[in-house]
């Protein structure tokens, strides 16, 4: 498939699956600098990710970084080295702004985890809603090693993998190995360096063959379930299963589903 770069440091491949059925496939192209976030990258992502997330047939993004080295190696440490206070502001809002893009394209977004995740990288892995990762992956926080704390996205890690556990990854700073990951929770799936195109081709396939605009209201809600109390977030379930049968689609799949399952039994039946 041809590759369309959106500049320099991020390029994005679409694969048309169907008439209108899209899937984008995201690279950081950084990795002579083990795919750093560098201002202008952080830049190119955000305006990529918000175009794609404005196209209607898109139906799944896997989000990747260059080489077999690295992820996403963290934020630029030389870029930092003078800040300021509003200098250091400004940068910490384009990498959140990062985090936020991913979160907000519509569509479920998977990290495909090739390397190291390191601190901001690890924020980005975190927003996506998926993530798959090498045995060889290595994931580390350690902002605090650098003078700083680890803030924005970091505040989803406690979901993920509890508060106990990240304590111990943001207070100590430590780096761990993908098996950790995966037991821990912040990784869904660790496989061979061979099998993770494969690992993170069968999520695709998965959404695809699920109903578009259902897996589209099930990501906006799980998205306001993060903010909502237990009963307001049960409240929004309720609205948005209503609204679902505003279009044809539950009434079509469910019909489909049950002429499928007669079909099967009525192959069952003896003679």
């Amino acid at each position: 498939m041809p590759t369309e770069s959106i500049r320099s440091q991020v390029s994005v491949r679409i694969d048309q699956r169907s008439p209108s059925a899209r899937v984008a496939y995201v690279s950081l192209n950084n990795a002579r600098k083990v795919n750093t976030l560098n201002s202008p990258l952080m830049r190119e992502l955000v305006d990529g990710l918000r175009k794609l997330g404005a196209d209607p047939d898109l139906r799944a993004v896997v989000l990747t970084g260059e080489g077999s080295t690295a992820f996403i190696g963290g934020a630029n440490i030389y870029e930092m080295l003078d800040f300021d206070v509003a200098a250091a502001r400004d940068y910490i809002t384009l990498c959140h702004e990062c985090c936020d893009a991913v979160r907000a394209v519509p569509v479920p977004v998977i990290a495909r985890i090739n390397g190291h995740a390191i601190g901001a990288g690890l924020e980005i892995a975190a927003s996506c809603d998926l993530r798959a990762a090498s045995v060889d992956a290595r994931f580390a926080m350690p902002e605090v090693k650098l003078g700083v704390p680890s803030v924005i996205e970091a505040a989803l890690i406690p979901s993920l993998v509890g508060w106990g556990r990240a304590r111990e990854i943001l207070l100590l700073g430590e780096t761990f190995g993908a098996a950790d990951a995966a037991a821990w929770g912040l990784v869904e799936r660790v496989v061979p360096v061979a099998e993770l195109d494969q690992t993170v081709e069968k999520w695709v396939s998965s959404i695809l063959n699920a109903e578009p605009r259902a897996v589209r209201m099930q990501k906006q809600l799980m998205r306001a379930w993060e903010d909502l109390p237990l009963r307001g977030a049960i409240r929004a379930g309720i609205d948005c299963f209503a609204e679902a049968w505003e279009q044809d689609a539950p009434r079509s799949a469910m019909r489909k589903f049950v002429e499928s399952e007669k079909e099967r039994k009525a192959a069952k039946k003896p003679g």
